[in-house]
Protein backbone atom coordinates (compact mmCIF):
# COMPACT_ATOMS: atom_id res chain seq x y z
CA UNK A 1 0.00 0.00 0.00
CA UNK A 2 1.31 3.14 -0.72
CA UNK A 3 2.17 5.58 2.30
CA UNK A 4 -0.83 8.07 2.85
CA UNK A 5 0.13 12.02 3.27
CA UNK A 6 -1.21 12.61 7.24
CA UNK A 7 -4.46 14.64 5.99
CA UNK A 8 -5.06 11.19 4.13
CA UNK A 9 -4.38 8.93 6.63
CA UNK A 10 -6.65 10.56 9.47
CA UNK A 11 -9.21 11.02 6.68
CA UNK A 12 -9.22 7.15 6.65
CA UNK A 13 -8.50 6.19 9.96
CA UNK A 14 -12.34 8.38 10.62
CA UNK A 15 -14.01 6.41 8.07
CA UNK A 16 -12.23 3.23 9.60
CA UNK A 17 -12.91 3.23 12.96
CA UNK A 18 -16.64 4.38 12.04
CA UNK A 19 -17.25 1.24 9.97
CA UNK A 20 -15.67 -0.96 12.78
CA UNK A 21 -15.12 0.18 15.81
CA UNK A 22 -13.53 -3.10 16.74
CA UNK A 23 -10.11 -2.57 15.74
CA UNK A 24 -7.10 -2.53 17.65
CA UNK A 25 -4.42 -0.01 17.21
CA UNK A 26 -1.98 -2.54 16.48
CA UNK A 27 -4.57 -3.73 13.47
CA UNK A 28 -4.99 -0.38 12.35
CA UNK A 29 -1.17 0.30 11.94
CA UNK A 30 -0.54 -2.81 9.96
CA UNK A 31 -3.65 -1.49 7.48
CA UNK A 32 -1.72 1.86 7.18
CA UNK A 33 2.03 0.79 7.43
CA UNK A 34 2.50 2.81 10.24
CA UNK A 35 3.47 2.30 13.84
CA UNK A 36 1.58 1.73 16.86
CA UNK A 37 2.48 5.82 18.16
CA UNK A 38 1.52 7.10 15.03
CA UNK A 39 -2.31 5.49 15.25
CA UNK A 40 -2.12 6.88 19.09
CA UNK A 41 -1.25 9.90 18.13
CA UNK A 42 -3.81 9.94 15.16
CA UNK A 43 -6.64 9.13 17.67
CA UNK A 44 -5.90 11.76 19.98
CA UNK A 45 -5.83 14.39 17.65
CA UNK A 46 -9.00 13.39 15.97
CA UNK A 47 -10.72 12.63 18.83
CA UNK A 48 -11.09 9.09 18.54
CA UNK A 49 -11.20 6.84 22.26
CA UNK A 50 -9.21 4.18 22.60
CA UNK A 51 -10.58 0.49 21.65
CA UNK A 52 -11.98 0.07 25.00
CA UNK A 53 -13.92 3.54 25.19
CA UNK A 54 -15.00 2.40 21.11
CA UNK A 55 -16.22 -0.89 22.36
CA UNK A 56 -18.04 0.80 25.69
CA UNK A 57 -19.58 3.11 23.48
CA UNK A 58 -20.92 0.47 20.49
CA UNK A 59 -22.11 -2.22 23.61
CA UNK A 60 -24.36 1.04 25.14
CA UNK A 61 -25.48 2.44 21.56
CA UNK A 62 -26.73 -1.29 20.79
CA UNK A 63 -27.78 -1.95 24.77
CA UNK A 64 -30.05 1.40 24.29
CA UNK A 65 -31.60 0.22 20.95
CA UNK A 66 -32.74 -3.22 22.20
CA UNK A 67 -34.19 -1.67 25.38
CA UNK A 68 -36.37 0.93 23.18
CA UNK A 69 -36.93 -1.82 21.00
CA UNK A 70 -38.24 -4.13 23.77
CA UNK A 71 -40.06 -1.27 25.32
CA UNK A 72 -42.72 -1.42 22.65
CA UNK A 73 -41.98 -0.55 19.28
CA UNK A 74 -41.45 -4.28 18.61
CA UNK A 75 -43.89 -6.50 17.22
CA UNK A 76 -42.83 -9.78 18.72
CA UNK A 77 -40.01 -10.57 20.97
CA UNK A 78 -36.66 -9.88 19.77
CA UNK A 79 -34.07 -12.62 20.13
CA UNK A 80 -31.05 -11.77 19.01
CA UNK A 81 -29.35 -8.85 16.82
CA UNK A 82 -26.06 -7.64 15.12
CA UNK A 83 -26.75 -3.99 13.77
CA UNK A 84 -26.44 -3.43 10.18
CA UNK A 85 -26.00 -7.18 9.83
CA UNK A 86 -29.13 -9.63 10.94
CA UNK A 87 -31.69 -9.76 13.28
CA UNK A 88 -34.19 -12.26 14.61
CA UNK A 89 -37.96 -11.91 16.60
CA UNK A 90 -40.21 -14.26 18.24
CA UNK A 91 -44.06 -14.02 17.74
CA UNK A 92 -46.65 -16.36 19.02
CA UNK A 93 -49.73 -15.91 17.37
CA UNK A 94 -53.43 -16.10 19.16
CA UNK A 95 -56.91 -16.27 18.53
CA UNK A 96 -57.17 -12.02 19.13
CA UNK A 97 -55.35 -11.44 15.96
CA UNK A 98 -57.38 -13.93 13.33
CA UNK A 99 -60.17 -12.75 11.27
CA UNK A 100 -63.48 -12.58 13.19
CA UNK A 101 -64.86 -16.10 12.28
CA UNK A 102 -62.12 -17.55 10.81
CA UNK A 103 -58.56 -19.74 11.75
CA UNK A 104 -55.87 -17.02 9.96
CA UNK A 105 -53.84 -14.29 11.52
CA UNK A 106 -54.89 -10.95 9.67
CA UNK A 107 -51.57 -9.57 7.71
CA UNK A 108 -51.17 -6.49 9.32
CA UNK A 109 -49.49 -8.89 12.51
CA UNK A 110 -47.03 -10.66 9.62
CA UNK A 111 -46.54 -6.96 8.17
CA UNK A 112 -46.01 -5.51 11.91
CA UNK A 113 -43.62 -7.92 12.68
CA UNK A 114 -41.69 -7.85 9.63
CA UNK A 115 -41.60 -3.92 9.59
CA UNK A 116 -40.44 -3.28 12.98
CA UNK A 117 -37.57 -6.41 12.92
CA UNK A 118 -36.44 -4.48 9.72
CA UNK A 119 -36.18 -1.12 11.43
CA UNK A 120 -34.35 -2.51 14.34
CA UNK A 121 -31.83 -4.27 12.40
CA UNK A 122 -30.80 -1.05 10.82
CA UNK A 123 -28.66 1.20 13.42
CA UNK A 124 -30.72 4.04 12.79
CA UNK A 125 -32.68 6.63 15.55
CA UNK A 126 -35.67 6.46 12.84
CA UNK A 127 -36.50 5.03 9.64
CA UNK A 128 -39.14 5.55 7.35
CA UNK A 129 -40.03 2.31 4.63
CA UNK A 130 -39.39 4.31 1.37
CA UNK A 131 -40.91 0.74 -0.51
CA UNK A 132 -42.13 -2.52 0.68
CA UNK A 133 -42.16 -5.39 -1.97
CA UNK A 134 -44.17 -8.33 0.68
CA UNK A 135 -45.77 -11.66 -0.45
CA UNK A 136 -47.53 -13.32 1.96
CA UNK A 137 -46.99 -17.42 1.06
CA UNK A 138 -49.36 -18.88 3.36
CA UNK A 139 -52.37 -18.34 5.86
CA UNK A 140 -50.93 -18.17 9.40
CA UNK A 141 -52.93 -19.95 12.20
CA UNK A 142 -53.16 -18.99 15.48
CA UNK A 143 -51.40 -20.48 18.63
CA UNK A 144 -48.18 -20.68 16.78
CA UNK A 145 -44.64 -19.28 16.87
CA UNK A 146 -43.31 -17.51 14.44
CA UNK A 147 -39.71 -16.85 13.80
CA UNK A 148 -38.75 -13.26 11.69
CA UNK A 149 -35.14 -13.60 10.69
CA UNK A 150 -33.90 -9.89 9.14
CA UNK A 151 -30.72 -9.56 6.68
CA UNK A 152 -29.43 -5.99 5.54
CA UNK A 153 -28.25 -6.54 1.96
CA UNK A 154 -26.96 -3.00 1.30
CA UNK A 155 -26.53 0.55 2.64
CA UNK A 156 -26.47 3.40 0.07
CA UNK A 157 -25.97 6.41 2.69
CA UNK A 158 -29.20 6.53 4.44
CA UNK A 159 -31.17 4.39 2.25
CA UNK A 160 -30.88 0.30 3.58
CA UNK A 161 -32.17 -2.61 1.71
CA UNK A 162 -32.76 -5.45 4.20
CA UNK A 163 -34.87 -8.82 3.85
CA UNK A 164 -36.76 -10.59 6.15
CA UNK A 165 -38.72 -13.71 6.08
CA UNK A 166 -41.28 -15.17 8.85
CA UNK A 167 -41.14 -18.77 9.16
CA UNK A 168 -43.65 -21.11 10.86
CA UNK A 169 -41.05 -24.35 11.58
CA UNK A 170 -39.45 -24.73 8.53
CA UNK A 171 -42.28 -23.55 6.26
CA UNK A 172 -41.49 -19.56 4.48
CA UNK A 173 -44.98 -17.61 5.64
CA UNK A 174 -44.30 -14.05 4.59
CA UNK A 175 -41.05 -12.45 3.03
CA UNK A 176 -40.51 -9.18 2.26
CA UNK A 177 -38.28 -6.75 0.77
CA UNK A 178 -38.18 -3.27 2.92
CA UNK A 179 -36.10 0.17 1.21
CA UNK A 180 -35.96 1.84 4.13
CA UNK A 181 -34.81 5.55 4.38
CA UNK A 182 -32.94 6.93 7.74
CA UNK A 183 -33.96 10.73 8.22
CA UNK A 184 -30.67 12.52 8.75
CA UNK A 185 -30.94 14.75 12.25
CA UNK A 186 -32.27 18.22 10.49
CA UNK A 187 -35.02 16.59 8.71
CA UNK A 188 -35.98 14.27 11.81
CA UNK A 189 -36.15 17.45 13.77
CA UNK A 190 -38.67 19.18 10.98
CA UNK A 191 -40.59 16.12 10.89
Amino acid sequence: MARLSKTERQSALTELVSTDPFLTDEEIAARFGVSVPTVRLDRLELGIGEYRSRIREVAQTSYQKVRSIQSGDMVGELLDITPNQSAISLLETDNGMVFQGSSIVRGQFLYAMAETIAIAVIDEQAALVGIANIKYKKAVPPNVRLIAKAEVKRKTGNKYIVWVKIMHEQTEMFRGKFILVAPRAKEVQNL
